[in-house]
């Protein structure tokens, strides 16, 4: 398949190119920062940001919320099926 695209320098307003199902955890970090995030459900995510602010936001179900986020924890978040992309 061609991509007409691939000559192209992806930045934060592109889309994204990787999808990662997320398993939130109080202990471990995502392998990379998210540049955004996506949910099954809606509900709230507990993030930690890339300048490593903690919080927790609600996400509506199929939306993308622009987020970078390093950690996704357990703690705090109700959403499912989240998955980070970047």
């Amino acid at each position: 398949m061609a991509d007409i695209f691939e000559s192209y320098t992806t930045g934060l307003e592109s889309p994204a190119t990787h999808l990662v199902a997320v398993v939130p955890s109080d202990t471990t970090d995502l392998d990379q920062a998210s540049r955004a995030l996506n949910t099954a459900t809606s509900g709230t995510v507990q993030i930690t940001t890339v300048s490593g602010t903690i919080a927790t936001v609600f996400v509506n179900a199929g939306t993308t919320f622009p987020v970078r986020a390093t950690r996704i924890w357990q703690t705090g978040t109700t959403a499912t099926n989240i998955v980070a992309m970047y």
